[in-house]
This record gives C-alpha cells, sequence and structure tokens, in this order.
C-alpha cells in the first residue's frame, strides 16, 4: 500500500512539473498559431511621457536622462518625467540640472514605495502614453518606434519590451539568470499572441494613460498592471523588438532577495485578484496565471513531493533508484555551484542547478512572507554601482 501511495505521488508530482515547465510553454505556442497579431500602425506618433521611477540613484539617474534624450521619438511629442521617492542622495539634484531640457521632477516624501510614486506621477504626466522606466535601464534607441504602433490596435492597453540581462562579470548566477529569462522571454512570446501578457518588464513597459488605473502600493505594478487592464477588456502584447539592457546580480544573495520580493508581492496580487484565475470568469487569461504563476510558484512542494516518493521507491527497481540518484546529483550540483560561487570560481554547467534551486527557495522564503502578512511597498536598488 505504501509503494502505491508513493507510486501515485512520484507521478503526479512529476506530471505536474512536466506541464508547468514543458506542457505549458507546448499549449500557449499551439494556441498562438491559430490567433491573429493585433493591428499595428508604424506611423504612430502620440504624445509619450518617459516615467522613471528612482530612489538614491545618483550612480545611474544622469547617463539613464541622456539615454532617454537619444531615443527616435520627436522631442516635442516626449516627455521625461523622474518620480523621486524620497531620495536622500543627490539624484534629485542631478534631475534638476536637466530641467532647462524639459525634464520634470516629481519628488514623493515619505519612502511611498514605487508603486505609489508611480501612481502619483501618472497623475502628473501629460503623454498620451507613459512608458514606465527604471533608473538603471538602458535603451535601445528605437524602443518607442517598437512599441507604439501596437497601440493602433483598441483592444491593446499596454505594450511591453523585451530585457537583456548583461552578464558583463560572466558570474555563475548571473549565466543562471540569463538562461532562465530567456525561457521565459520564449513563453511570453506565445502568451501575448495566444491571449495576453500575464507581466511585463517593469524596466520597459508602455500604458495607454487613458486605461491606467491606480493600484495598492503593496502591487507589484509591471505584474498587477497587466490584470488590471485585462479586466477592462483590454491586452497586453509583447514587442520583442523593443529592447532595453540591465545588469545582473553579482551574487546569489541579492538575487535571492528580488526574487522574494517580486515573489510575495505577486502572491499576494494573485490573493487579491483570485477571481481572475476561474476560466469561467477570464477565459484563458485564467490558464495562464494558475500555469504561469500558481503552478510555478508550487513547484517547491512538488518537487519534495517527488523526492520522498522516489526515495521510498529505491527498492522498487533500478528505474526508481536511477532517478533518485539523478534528483540527488543535481542538487549536490546546485550546492557545489553556490560553493564554487563564494570561491570566485565559475561554471556555466553548475549554474543550472544553482538557479533553479535558488529561484524554488524564493519562492518558499517568499510564501512564508505572503502567509505572515509581510508585504513589500517600499525598495532598495539591489543592482551593483557602475
Amino acid at each position: 500500500m505504501i509503494d502505491l501511495i508513493a507510486q501515485l505521488v512520484f507521478w503526479a508530482s512529476s506530471g505536474v512539473l512536466a506541464y508547468v515547465y514543458a506542457g505549458y510553454p507546448l499549449l500557449v505556442y499551439l494556441i498562438a498559431r491559430t490567433r491573429a497579431e493585433p493591428l499595428r500602425d508604424p506611423a504612430a506618433k502620440p504624445t509619450v511621457t518617459v516615467l522613471i521611477t528612482a530612489y538614491n540613484e545618483e550612480a545611474a539617474i544622469r547617463e539613464k536622462i541622456e539615454n532617454t534624450f537619444g531615443l527616435e521619438h520627436p522631442l516635442d511629442k516626449l516627455e521625461i518625467l523622474v518620480a523621486s521617492d524620497g531620495s536622500t542622495d543627490t539624484t534629485d539634484d542631478i534631475v534638476r540640472s536637466f530641467s532647462d531640457r524639459g525634464v520634470r521632477l516629481l519628488r514623493v516624501e515619505g519612502r511611498k514605495g514605487k508603486t505609489f510614486v508611480q501612481n502619483a506621477a501618472v497623475e502628473a504626466a501629460t503623454g498620451e502614453i507613459i512608458l514606465f522606466s527604471d533608473a538603471t535601464t538602458h535603451y535601445d534607441p528605437s524602443v518607442l518606434n517598437k512599441v507604439l504602433p501596437f497601440f493602433a490596435d483598441v483592444s491593446v492597453g499596454c505594450v511591453a519590451g523585451r530585457l537583456i540581462y548583461r552578464n558583463d562579470e560572466e558570474t555563475v548566477v548571473g549565466d543562471g539568470a540569463t538562461s532562465y529569462w530567456g525561457y521565459e522571454t520564449y513563453i511570453k512570446g506565445s502568451e501575448s499572441k495566444a491571449c495576453s501578457l500575464i507581466g511585463a518588464s517593469g524596466c520597459l513597459y508602455a500604458v495607454r494613460r487613458s486605461a491606467y488605473v491606480p493600484m495598492y502600493p503593496e502591487a507589484c505594478s509591471d505584474f498587477l498592471i497587466c490584470t488590471v487592464l485585462y479586466r477592462k477588456g483590454l491586452r497586453t502584447v509583447f514587442a520583442p523588438d523593443a529592447v532595453c539592457y540591465e545588469h545582473v546580480n553579482r551574487d546569489s544573495s541579492a538575487e535571492l532577495r528580488m526574487r522574494i520580493r517580486v515573489i510575495a508581492q505577486t502572491f499576494a496580487d494573485l490573493w487579491r485578484n483570485r477571481d481572475m484565475m476561474n476560466p469561467f470568469k477570464s477565459g484563458f487569461y485564467a490558464i495562464q496565471l494558475i500555469s504561469h504563476k500558481l503552478l510555478r510558484y508550487a513547484v517547491p512542494i512538488l518537487l519534495a513531493a517527488m523526492f520522498i516518493a522516489n526515495a521510498v521507491l529505491i527498492s522498487s527497481g533500478s528505474f526508481y533508484s536511477t532517478l533518485f540518484a539523478l534528483q540527488a546529483i543535481f542538487y549536490i550540483l546546485a550546492v557545489v555551484g553556490w560553493i564554487t560561487e563564494t570561491a570566485g570560481l565559475r561554471s556555466r554547467i553548475l549554474s543550472i542547478p544553482q538557479y533553479f534551486v535558488l529561484a524554488n527557495i524564493a519562492s518558499v522564503i517568499a510564501f512564508y512572507k505572503f502567509l505572515r502578512g509581510e508585504r513589500f511597498a517600499s525598495w532598495e536598488p539591489i543592482r551593483p554601482e557602475r
């Protein structure tokens, strides 16, 4: 009886894992092939506000503003608005030095958090389209030319660009992050065509100002905005040719902190919007939320169940003993990856198991923080100064 239960747990867990990482991407890809592309108008030149949210970004803000001036868009239709979340360094002074070139500063006192500041900044913005950006993000000059044409389609409320991570220092965690993000980017392309994106890269996404709805301060705004707009009957689409760049974190501890914060916020957003995970209400969008978010964050439970069940089944034959050995080796490699990173060594082979385990540890910790009622409104710049 114990072996039978263990087999059921093992195969059920492995089946759901296979769906999460292979079945769902295949499903959304096949559905995407049956859907028409959104309308586009390459000649569209609406007024645009580039909204840069910043907290203590004195090392990056000057370069970011200059990069924004380099965008291929008429300057008389381009507003640069920097929203400072109570910065205590020279960020605000640097922004003010650009006032003669039309750059506006909106300072929000009291360290209110990114989403609160974005809400206030959208109210102050004048553009028809709001392009959300971070101070550390470098834009390709053609970004607006790639994003704006999609707004010719009245069903589109948000357009998300493609983030490319730079791993200039060739760190182990950087290798893992870039591999993971490449996989995520592939799925985004299919989700956009099949139905709608369920999340955007926070450093590059554009929203119709008329469609923007203020979000609660604890929200993970670049995730929640897609659901907010979908409630209004508007899609979020992916513009893979609209490219921006950011540096990856140098070490696992910084990456872990970032992922814990983002996942904990996403748990709270999913809970507050759990009605959108009902397929009878939101159709395939609900399937996307369940498959790409809820089940993905449940992977640690599935991995643990599969490992324990497999341990029980070791004596059942070489098949199960071999699978158990492969799992054990994978986790050992992850530990070795952390050890080599600490020693200043680098191995591309170890980066994948290390980052996979890191991401799932982050999910466990984030869920614990969510259950405890911890919420993350404010944020700290965690990427290294360059």
